[in-house]
């Protein structure tokens, strides 16, 4: 359907472009290719990175054999650089001949039959950022092909297109895979392209979505997207919930750009964000250590925590920040985190009133084992001491009056 077609559809229909496809009903897990394999298609010289069928196999056998699948990692996806630089003479999406000589269909069947869901990429332009083809006046088409390739998730991009056009194009596109019979996820990269979103709009027609820059392999990106989601919480925090999450982008973990502490500060902040918890490294490569931070079955219970409400940034001083997070046991997920580069760790201590939880007795658990649990409160400030642009990750668990009564 071309732009005509489009603003005519819109026109006639415009209150039946809501989506309802009750997926992602907890922020959704997985892998994607971008962030460590970006767009290397050049598979003689790199046989083991490039964007190709060999690839998405031996990952999901790997998160198969090391647990990955089985702590909650169920999405297995391919970005950007996976097409043909042209359609077919009938105007279809062609996958890479040689990197995926047997097709989407067999990817996703392959995957399926491990217990995995099918991600794909796509732009609403006319290209996709890389410069394949991307769907703009092929919606339908597209979709269907998807359909036919049994893709579980859509991750749409926003390159090559009006930005004007987007706050009508991709409603459209989420009617589509609605109308399609085939349940997918809907991930929009639309706010991201904006200046000012109109958050109450994306929350309605995307189940999850970017807000803002890409992230890269260095603590400089990773700590500039902190800042700027504690800067806007404001604006889209409220939007979130069961089937709608916004998106800070990929985990690092593993990669080149982070070290151990750096790597579990984004681990806490992006399960206190309830993020999406996407990974994006060589798992045949990943160190053992970093391997225990992305399976950290603590932490991705707070993530995936069935209350669905995000958390935010409630306390921010002296180059340290506190993230906090209510969940559905009527506990709270604190990650104190420290941004300073000094030599030495940094001790932070701060009031009920700081944390913003409520004056009350605590058992507080260290989500990385790396203290011992504490009993805190009803009275005092609590203090923890934490390593330079590192974290300390509590669960702070209300104890009921019987234990109180135990330990007074």
């Amino acid at each position: 359907m071309g732009v005509l077609n489009l603003a005519v559809f819109l026109g006639l229909f415009p209150f039946n472009l809501a989506l309802d496809n009750g997926l992602a009903l907890t922020p959704p897990m997985g892998w994607l290719t971008w962030q460590r394999f970006r767009c290397i298609t050049d598979c003689e010289k790199y046989p083991n990175e490039c964007i190709s069928e060999n690839l998405i196999k031996r990952t999901a056998d790997r998160m198969v054999d090391e647990g990955f699948l089985k702590a909650g990692y169920n999405y297995v996806g391919i970005d950007d650089c996976w097409l043909e630089k042209e359609r077919d003479a009938q105007g279809h999406l062609v996958p890479d001949r040689k990197r995926f000589p047997n097709g989407m269909k067999a990817i996703a069947d392959y995957l399926h039959d491990r217990g995995f869901k099918f991600a794909l990429y796509q732009d609403y332009g006319t290209k996709t950022c890389m410069g394949y083809p991307g769907v703009l006046g092929h919606e339908a088409r597209d979709i269907q092909s998807f359909v036919n390739w049994d893709v579980d998730y859509i991750k749409l991009d926003g390159c090559y297109v009006d930005k004007a056009k987007m706050d009508e194009g991709y409603p459209y596109f989420g009617k589509l895979l609605n109308d399609s019979g085939r349940p997918i996820v809907y991930s929009c990269s639309w706010p991201a392209y904006q200046d000012n979103p109109h958050y109450a709009s994306i929350a309605k027609h995307c189940n999850l979505w970017r807000n803002w820059d890409d992230i890269q392999d260095s603590w400089s990106s990773l700590s500039t997207i902190m800042t700027w989601f504690g800067d806007h919480q404001d604006e889209f925090t409220k939007y979130a919930g069961p089937g709608r999450w916004n998106d800070p982008d990929m985990l690092l973990i593993g990669n080149f750009g982070l070290s151990l502490d750096q790597a579990k500060v984004q681990m806490a902040v992006w399960s206190i964000l309830a993020a999406p918890l996407l990974m994006s490294v060589d798992l045949d490569t990943i160190r053992p250590e970093f391997k225990e931070v992305l399976l950290n079955r603590d932490i991705i219970d707070i993530d995936q925590d069935s209350f669905g409400r995000q958390g935010s940034r409630v306390w921010n001083k002296s180059k340290c920040d506190i993230w906090r997070r209510k969940l559905s046991d009527g506990s709270y997920a604190l990650a104190f985190v420290n941004r300073r580069d000094d030599g030495a760790p940094y001790s932070i201590k701060v009031s009920f009133d700081s944390m913003k939880i409520p004056n009350q007795a605590y058992e507080v658990k260290d989500l990385y084992k790396e203290e011992k649990e504490r009993s805190f409160g009803p009275e005092g400030e609590f203090e923890t001491r934490v390593n330079p642009s590192g974290v300390k990750f509590y669960k702070f668990i209300p104890k009921k009056s019987n234990e109180i009564n135990r330990t007074t």
